[in-house]
């Protein structure tokens, strides 16, 4: 008997580690491929490949995120291979079980919860006597009537095989994501969460882990992201597996999902002498710093610790942080949410991720949303459209600030310009997304495509609209901006270049000539003239840049030659350098 699991990853870079668990089960009992897409690919095109590999049973994994694609696509498989066993399994269908087995026909076995054991056990079944009724479990119908066996029992991690030694996932280790668990399970309850429902933790064992990922690293892979739900629960555990990958890393990347407030100051203290920069990625759950919303959702958090942690993990330089937040939680209006986000971005965390609650099935959220008023999406994704106190219409602009903050914060495109919009020009960071975020709107802007200049353009034209001060200046920072983000000189720019071909000449010649005019660094470089016209960029600033460098301020008393240098090797390397505004001046004060 033949198996193909198969599911459609967000992404092509994404991979399933569930698939690889399933197979890794089975071991050599029965012969399973692992067939995975994307939700982008063409159901015809799924549909045609599962087809020409001729499986017996066809297992899908299922998420809020592919459910309904993958419903089109056994839709469609079950019209050309009547014959062919579907059985579905993943968080999406192991609650409300019965429902999903009602609404899809083509679908012959869900498998609920873990997955592992209960899918060997199937295929034991399906090949021998039939008698479903042995499989813990499962659904299943008899005589037109669903049939929902008991669950089995959690897994001894122990028992499970690794899912990480499969020869044919090595050719494409360094082009995907790995995801890996260390462990199972959650001690927290928030009620918004799947993992909430089960209680406890368990662990693999943790030489077989580093065992695993030492196989890994060695053979290829880049990026390593842990599903662990809590990485940091148990500090030794968190501190002992650090030190192995600080030490193993050899150029791979680490994600780990933490709980702030609890991480200790020991291990931070150790992160910040010993961790690589670059190696480590943390994602924070903070969703809400609205005490009675935390204590709501059953979310335990101390938001003083949890800020400390950040902003001493973000003073070492070593690790990129993702926080997020939910909008949309029980007791949390517009202002409310306004707060929470402002709270957050004070710590300027590297990305910021807005989400919007999703009544996920078999959670605790789900079970009470009539208690505060929710509407909700009636397919997956489930995500809210309004309650008693945050109307749709509130949903709908924060959705604006999750628009622009994505492409004007977490893309690091404006770092500069940014920072002084909301520390100097908007009354919080928030109302400035959410003022752009309006615009952006009003303009239709949402339905077309976005270049680089484009995006400078638009928020030119956006700060001109509202008439924002000194808004000659926040155009130099504009200008900074763009520069760095090219790793060559640019082919074209946004604005009108401020020095015509004549003075550009002379300037260059200057600089050739005398390039310690600038500085001793600059001069260090050695540029002749026809390097400085290929490799460098002069523009004039309506600010002295040494001294916004030194302490942030936009000091209009002056202008300044910018001199921009890009080098050769195309390495993103960019480098600024301030120099006079006249070929026959001083240099200007740094």
């Amino acid at each position: 008997m033949k198996a193909v699991l198969s599911t459609l990853n967000a992404k092509f870079i994404h991979t399933s580690l569930a698939l690889r668990c399933l197979k890794a089960y089975c071991r050599d009992e029965f012969e399973v491929e692992i067939a995975e897409y994307t939700i982008k690919d063409p159901a015809m095109n799924v549909v045609a490949d599962l087809f020409r590999r001729k499986p017996d049973v066809v297992g899908f994994s299922c998420y809020i995120w592919n459910i309904e694609e993958t419903i089109t696509i056994i839709q469609m498989l079950k019209k050309i291979m009547p014959e062919v066993t579907v059985v579905l399994g993943g968080p999406e269908v192991s609650y409300d079980t019965e429902e999903w087995m009602k609404r899809l026909p083509e679908a012959d076995f869900i498998v609920m919860g873990e997955g592992e054991e209960t899918f060997h056990h199937l295929l034991q079944v399906l090949e021998g006597d039939r008698k479903f009724h042995f499989v813990y479990g499962i659904a299943y119908r008899k005589n037109g009537e669903v049939i929902l066996n008991p669950g089995r029992p959690k897994l001894n991690l122990a028992d499970l095989p690794s899912p990480h030694r499969f020869a044919e996932d090595v050719p494409d280790l360094a082009k995907r994501i790995v995801y890996f668990e260390t462990s199972r399970g959650c001690p927290f309850s928030c009620q918004f969460c799947l993992s909430s429902i089960e209680v406890g933790v368990r662990y693999f064992d943790i030489e077989r882990t580093k065992a695993d990922l030492l196989y890994l690293i060695r053979s290829g892979a880049k990026l390593i992201k842990f599903v662990d739900r809590t990485f940091n629960i148990k500090r030794d555990y968190a501190l002992e597996m650090f030190r192995f990958l600080i030490e193993h890393h050899d150029g791979c990347v680490f994600q780990f999902e933490i709980t702030a407030d609890i991480m200790r100051p020991e291990v931070l203290d150790y992160l910040a002498e010993h961790a690589p920069p670059g190696i480590f990625r943390f994602e924070i759950g903070v969703q809400s710093t609205n005490d009675r919303t935390n204590e709501l959702v059953q979310r335990r958090q101390n938001f003083a610790k949890l800020t400390r942690t950040v902003t001493k993990v973000k003073a070492s330089g070593k690790i990129d942080q993702h926080l997020d937040l939910i909008a949309g939680l029980p007791e949390e209006d517009y202002a409310s949410f306004r707060k929470t986000f402002n709270d957050v971005f004070a710590m300027r965390p590297e990305e910021l991720q807005l989400g919007f609650l999703k009544m996920l099935r078999g959670t605790g959220m789900r079970l009470d949303a009539e208690k505060y008023g929710y509407k909700f999406m009636d397919r997956a994704p489930y995500e809210i459209l309004g309650n008693d106190i945050l109307p749709f219409s509130d949903l709908v602009r924060i959705k604006r600030v999750e628009d622009v903050l994505e492409k004007y914060w977490n893309a690091h495109r404006l770092d500069r310009t940014v920072e002084y919009l909301v520390t100097r020009e908007f009354a919080s960071p928030f109302d400035f997304f959410q003022e752009f975020g309006d615009y952006w709107e009003e303009r239709g802007w949402q339905k077309i495509g976005h270049q680089l200049e484009d995006l400078f353009l638009r928020l030119r034209q956006f700060l001109e609209a509202r008439g924002t001060k000194r808004l000659k200046a926040i155009e130099g920072l504009m200008k900074l901006d763009y520069f760095g983000n090219h790793n060559y000189k640019p082919r074209k720019i946004w604005w009108d270049v401020a020095l015509d071909k004549s003075a550009l000449a002379a300037r260059m010649a200057k600089l050739a000539a005398e390039p310690e005019s600038v500085s001793a660094s600059f001069a260090a470089l050695g540029l002749g003239e026809k390097e400085l016209h290929k490799h460098t960029l002069l523009e004039v600033l309506p600010f002295r840049y040494g001294r916004y460098e030194a302490d942030g301020e936009l000091n209009l008393s002056g202008e300044t030659l910018l001199v921009v240098y890009y080098p050769p090797d195309g390495s993103g390397a960019v480098r600024f350098f301030s120099g006079p505004l006249a070929p026959e001046s001083a240099p200007v004060p740094r």
